[in-house]
């Protein structure tokens, strides 16, 4: 059995910045709480859990003079009762995460009404919603907008920074087709995060050579499922979340297996599920 890693996988940028910083704070302080995950993966969740991380649901449950704010960042209007409250904020909003926020607010300003290519119920676009004053709304079906019969003349198209390239330009050729007899003027930024892009393009690069693609990541990580939907449409693929995952029937005849990994998945996950693979 040969196993081969694609070339980016592991923590992005945002994500180590944002547990280092975490790390630093709890250590610190002997503990700390955070507005909601601070990431999507549950073993990250765990460790941190263990150096006094303590998860806060919502603002009225901070419990603590001193919040974190997750990589997945926080609306406007979240960040004034938190202020309101004299509670102080440590921002590990993703540098990424936080250009499409103000691109979303820049848009807002200028007139436009501002669509999110994303899963409406994630963090990151709720939050970003926020930041366009709520002048907007957020979308996966290009046909939920050309149906809006009280649909601004001006448009601004933004992507969630985890989705794939491909599906956002095809999302905003669906609302070009369907808006441009409404004299309708669009202003398009791309805000997916560099580190997703190359992450995707290795994946797919290795799943075309591979019999097996394993994708490592908690199910609720929105980049993760992303991943392991690309790969998909070149081989057979599983998601796992750890080693435990892995069930050796899916093992049977697969000669050439491929590993990817989220950008919330531990390099510690990922060293576990090779080893299990050669105990294998």
């Amino acid at each position: 059995m040969i196993v081969e890693k694609a070339g980016t996988l592991g923590f992005c940028f945002g994500v180590k910045r944002a547990i280092n910083i975490v790390r630093q704070v709890a250590q610190e302080q002997g503990g700390i709480e955070t507005l909601g995950p601070l990431v999507h993966n549950q073993q990250v969740l765990q460790e941190l859990a263990g150096i006094g991380v303590r998860i806060a649901k919502d603002v009225a449950d901070i419990k603590g003079n001193t919040v974190v704010i997750s990589a997945h960042g926080i609306g406007q209007q979240v960040e004034k009762e938190i202020r309101a409250q004299n509670i102080q904020m440590i921002d590990t909003t993703c540098p990424f995460v936080r250009r499409l926020q103000l691109a979303a607010r820049k848009l807002a300003e200028s007139g436009f009404f501002v669509i999110i290519y994303g899963a409406s119920d994630h963090t990151e676009v709720k939050a970003t919603l926020g930041w366009a004053n709520n002048r907007g709304i957020a979308a996966l079906d290009a046909g939920l907008i050309a149906r809006m019969d009280d649909l601004p003349r001006w448009l601004g198209i933004l992507s969630q920074t985890t989705r794939v390239p491909a599906q956002f330009t095809e999302f905003v050729r669906n609302i070009i087709d369907a808006t441009f007899t409404r004299d309708s003027e669009l202003r398009v930024i791309d805000t997916i995060c560099h580190d997703i892009r190359k992450r995707q393009a290795d994946a797919l690069e290795l799943a075309k050579k591979v019999d097996l693609m394993l994708v490592i990541g908690d199910r609720e990580s929105a980049n993760t499922n992303r991943l392991a939907e690309l790969c998909a449409t070149a081989t057979s693929t599983h998601l796992l979340e750890t080693a435990a995952d892995i069930q050796p029937s899916c093992l049977e005849g697969q000669s050439y297996i491929g590993i990817t990994a989220g950008a919330s998945t531990s390099e510690r996950t990922i060293d576990e599920v090779i080893t299990r693979l050669e105990a294998l």
